[in-house]
């Protein structure tokens, strides 16, 4: 079943090829969606796929790329869109 989930990730993580890596992240697990960076601190994504690579993908949100320092990571399920592919969004 594939499930919608709604991620804010907050810290040092702009700046530090989160976007990208998040990206890659993503297409490693299959999942689809987008990341886009906040206005004023932190990334926000929003992922579809399974719940186990839905999971995968917030873990490693908790780390991120090498130069990241992630204080907090939000997860909230929500409704499904039909994503067709990963984006990074400006």
């Amino acid at each position: 079943m594939i499930r919608h989930y709604n991620i804010t990730i907050k810290g040092k993580v702009q700046g530090v090829s989160y976007r990208v890596n998040a990206q890659a992240q993503a297409h490693k697990f299959n999942l689809t969606g987008f990341v886009k960076n906040l206005p004023k601190e932190g990334v926000y994504a929003e992922v579809e796929g399974t719940e186990e690579n839905i999971n995968k993908f917030i873990e490693w949100c908790y780390t991120g790329p090498r130069l990241a320092k992630v204080t907090e990571v939000k997860a909230e399920e929500g409704a499904t869109i039909g994503f067709t592919t990963f984006e990074v969004r400006r």
